[in-house]
């Protein structure tokens, strides 16, 4: 067995760890075993030198990701372990659907692994069909990539065919690891996944997040069951999740709007490889705010879907100041009887918070609104119950009188 170095915590610093939460802060340290390298698998001990914990050592803030409250070794079984628990949970609430059904359709796009949420802090797999991309956020999962990748495959099996490695963006820059993307486990040039039927290029290369916004998955499907007849406005539209979903909903028109070229063209074959040569669409490479300022009251289905406003709590009061004044743009163009379905993703700010933000755009604009829907993250970016700071997504869908 691999012997690991210590960790001792300061007297009283261990009551977080016995409710569970899956970090240990720099503050709380007493001292450390000497030549610790970032990354590093760490048992955590007590004041009085009982073990309580083993995770992965960092520098920073968060000194420690914990990823066992048992005394075991961090290997390929352990791995093999928890991923095989996370299948289990994607299946048993059905999203792995392979066969047409009359109740079901095909779905192959899905988060196997959402850090915290399954037992795994620091690591996301989300699946596109045969192909798994791996993202780490610690150096830890960094170091044990393909530990977990072999892991990987042992779990999956054929249904895996390639693991790609994307974390060129995610890991801590003091790291200073100059990681490049690529693929750790085989290869595949097949970049469509399909999501409840409907199929999407997925841009794992080159795109945002994994290439592919999966946590907006449940919230797509809803807007569908809303965009009949309706004349559509996504808004920061990325790949078109929702514009898709919105044609098959039977939308009037359906428009398509993102400051970034490349997500535009994007967009444009994700329609066109679900609804060839359909006219409803169109896609403008355009800033958010200037088209908003610039539109008539043309949309009566809006989605505003931006990027994080805010990426910690220093930038919390110009993010909810930001989404305020987002929303209270759409607000006033939208006509009597629309429906404004709005996000965010900023983890630093609550639901509490952002539905605040979202009351003071209608003060401003003096519309009413009536909350249909809260929306959140789906079931397959779960929140550990005791890491509450795992719950980032947020959503209200409102009708505008």
């Amino acid at each position: 067995m691999k012997t690991y170095k210590t960790i001792v915590l300061k007297k009283g610093k261990e009551d977080s760890l016995l409710r569970k939460h899956p970090w240990v802060f720099s503050g709380a340290i007493y001292n450390a075993d000497d030549n610790l390298q970032e990354g590093d698998v760490v048992r955590i001990l007590t004041a009085n030198g009982d073990f309580i914990a083993v995770g992965h050592w960092q520098i920073g803030s968060i000194a420690v990701r914990i990823l066992s409250f048992e005394d075991e070794q961090i290997d390929v079984e352990f791995y093999e372990k928890r991923l095989s628990v996370a299948l289990d949970v994607r299946r048993s609430i059905g999203l792995l659907r392979n066969e047409e059904s009359d109740s079901h359709t095909i779905n192959n796009t899905f988060r196997l692994v959402h850090g915290e949420g399954d037992g795994l802090p620091g690591l996301v797999i989300d699946f596109y069909a045969d192909t798994a991309v791996m993202q780490a956020h610690s150096v830890g999962m960094h170091t044990d990539r393909m530990l977990i990748a072999q892991a990987l495959k042992r779990v999956m099996k054929d249904e895996l065919l390639a693991v790609y490695y994307k974390s060129e963006t995610t890991l801590p820059y003091k790291a200073d690891l100059c990681q490049e993307n690529g693929f750790i486990l085989g290869s595949s040039t097949n970049d469509i996944a399909v999501e409840n039927g409907l199929k999407f290029h997925i841009d794992w290369l080159k795109g945002q997040k994994t290439g592919f916004f999966v946590d907006q998955r449940d919230n797509r499907s809803l807007l569908e069951q809303y965009s009949k007849g309706r004349k559509v406005l996504n808004m920061f539209c990325y790949t078109g999740g929702f514009s898709v979903y919105s044609m098959r909903g039977g939308a009037e028109l359906v428009h398509s709007v993102d400051s970034s070229a490349k997500a535009v063209e994007l967009v444009n074959k994700n329609i066109e490889l679900n609804f060839p040569n359909d006219t409803r669409h169109k896609a403008f490479a355009v800033d958010a705010f200037k088209y908003l300022d610039e539109m008539g009251e043309n949309y009566d289905l809006v989605i505003l879907d931006p990027p994080a406003f805010a990426k910690h709590r220093d930038a919390l009061k110009q993010a909810l100041r930001g989404y305020t004044k987002l929303n209270a743009k759409a607000m006033e163009k939208m006509p009597k009887g629309s429906i404004l379905f709005t996000f965010s993703c900023s983890q630093a700010v609550n639901k509490d918070q952002f539905r605040t933000a979202i009351f003071a755009a209608a003060m401003q604009t003096g519309r009413n609104i009536r909350i249909l829907h809260q929306l959140h993250q789906p079931a397959d970016h779960p929140i550990n119950i005791f890491h509450p700071e795992g719950e980032y997504l947020k959503g209200l869908v409102v009708y505008i009188d």
